[in-house]
């Protein structure tokens, strides 16, 4: 056994001279050689964007990364670097996001159940009850938050929510502007806070991070920042002059119709908060909480079971494939007021491929960018140009904004500078949550602040406000880049690699 012991120990050490050997071997890129496929994936993308507006993300924005590994492909090839070495690069790439990808199942199963038992509905009906005149800016914020986090969509909750909103906030006399801009704060803070969202899932995975430790330490700078945000429309409230009094009863009454209200529903999810908080494996935590959320529909929505299985009375047999159909394909359910319709509706875990076809594609771009040497060539450009830990950050902030404004688009935001940056950030000793924070800081929440990002077009377009009218409101979405600046510049919670 000794003997075995120390043959592999040889065995291995030979490997790895073997592999250094190699690498030392690998003709080194020059730095314009290294971002030629960079150049040609972000006009593509501009390209591509430009044809498909919002139904790029649907597959051919993931085509167009393979076009862009295949660019590096081609550079590699010319510095003699075989098609296998670039494949086993892929391959652990692919490796990496293993988690990322089945807990992205997990989200849209989650979402499916929260759904389907009431409990989403449940945070809606409530959050909607706590309008008042005076407040109601604020009330926007929060309303927008609570429901964006419990769906993990900005976008489903201007459309839905928000578009009541803005009615409401105009029936006030308040500027269009104004509510627009508090609706899309608080949509944003959701959209990065909730483990449903698609680009909080986005940014660890390209960053190597883990999902809940890049939320608990998103959270550094998001909650201060939502808080300023939330006092300024505090401020702002107060100065209106806000006489009308909205009801919001049709809303209610549609939720009611159709769903069994429990303040009960919220147990399922502040149980999955508390085994969050207690670092309960985010598989575990999900796959629990999508089984309370099952368990919830039986007791508490036994009518839109028997509703959705086009049954008078429940059976066993057509309930089970209403919860399936929930948790794995979608679910739609319709109410009386149709600005609640596209609200309730989920794609379930089916609903999650196109993010989850997005990792795959961009692992591939940059498994190839990493096999023949372009992210190292790329990282020490960015390390010999960024002498600090804040112009490092300060790099990674303008390359998310530079990409959202060429490239139109904010998950190519997460994606391109998240592979980019990963190793520059490692190589300085800093921990992946600086980089997915920084990612959401910077790319996710400024999208929506550029007039032809697909983000900017669609949230002017469903609330009917222009991005120039909203533009100064949305506090939270142009503040968020400077804080994320001032910790780096202070050097306040920037998180080590541990060794």
């Amino acid at each position: 056994m000794k003997r075995a012991i120390v043959a592999y120990a040889f065995y291995y050490s030979e490997q790895n001279r073997i592999i250094t050997q190699q690498m030392k071997q690998k003709p080194t890129l020059s730095l314009g050689i290294a971002i030629l496929p960079v150049l040609v994936l972000v006009i593509l993308l501009s390209v591509n964007v430009g044809v498909y507006g919002d139904d790029a993300l649907s597959g051919s924005n993931q085509f167009i990364l393979l076009l862009g590994g295949a660019v590096a492909a081609l550079i590699g090839f010319r510095q003699h670097i075989s098609y296998k070495e670039m494949l086993a690069q892929v391959a652990e790439n692919l490796k990496s996001v293993t988690g990322a990808i089945l807990i992205l199942l997990f989200v849209g199963a989650l979402a499916g159940t929260w759904l389907l038992s009431g409990i989403i509905p449940a945070m809606i009906y409530y959050g909607l009850q706590i309008l008042h005149p005076t407040y109601f800016l604020a009330a926007c914020i929060v309303i927008c938050a609570l429901i964006s986090v419990a769906t993990g969509s900005s976008w489903t909750t201007s459309a839905t929510v928000g578009i009541a909103l803005i009615g409401i906030g105009k029936a006030m006399g308040l500027p269009v502007g104004m509510i627009a801009g508090a609706v899309i704060s608080g949509a944003y803070f959701g959209d990065k806070m909730s483990p449903l969202s698609d680009t909080t899932n986005l940014a660890p995975a390209m960053a190597g991070g883990e999902l809940f430790a890049h939320i608990r330490y998103m959270s550094l700078t998001t909650i201060p920042t939502i808080l300023v945000t939330l006092l300024v429309f505090l401020i702002i409230g107060f100065t209106q002059n806000t006489e009308s009094v909205v009801q919001t009863d049709a809303l209610l009454l549609a939720i009611k119709e159709r769903f069994t209200i429990n303040p009960l529903l919220f147990l399922a999810p502040i149980i999955v908060v508390i085994m969050i908080a207690k670092k309960t494996p985010p598989l575990v935590a999900l796959l629990i909480g999508t089984l309370l959320g099952v368990l919830f529909a039986l007791i508490f929505q036994q009518p839109l079971l028997a509703l959705l299985a086009n049954q008078d009375v429940v059976s066993w047999s057509e309930t089970y494939k209403v919860i399936m159909d929930a948790i794995t394909v979608s679910t739609t359910i319709e109410t009386s007021n149709p600005l609640l319709n596209d609200l309730f509706q989920s794609g379930g875990m089916a609903g999650m491929l196109g993010t989850i076809w997005l990792i795959i594609c961009a692992m591939v771009f940059g498994g190839i960018m990493g096999a023949i040497g372009a992210l190292e060539a790329i990282s020490a450009a960015l390390l010999r140009w960024a002498k600090s830990t804040f112009q490092l950050f300060a790099s990674t902030v303008a390359s998310c904004l530079a990409i959202n404004i060429t490239a139109s688009d904010q998950y190519l935001s997460i994606v391109v500078p998240g592979k980019m940056f990963d190793k520059a950030y490692r190589d300085r000793g800093l921990a992946p949550e600086n980089l997915s924070r920084t990612l959401e800081d910077s790319g996710t929440v400024t999208s929506v602040l550029v007039p032809w990002n697909t983000c900017g077009a669609y949230q002017s377009g469903v609330l009917g406000v222009s991005v120039a009218e909203y533009f100064v409101y949305a506090i939270f979405n142009w503040l968020s880049p400077f804080t994320t600046l001032l910790y780096a510049a202070i050097g306040f919670k920037i998180k080590k690699l541990l060794h």
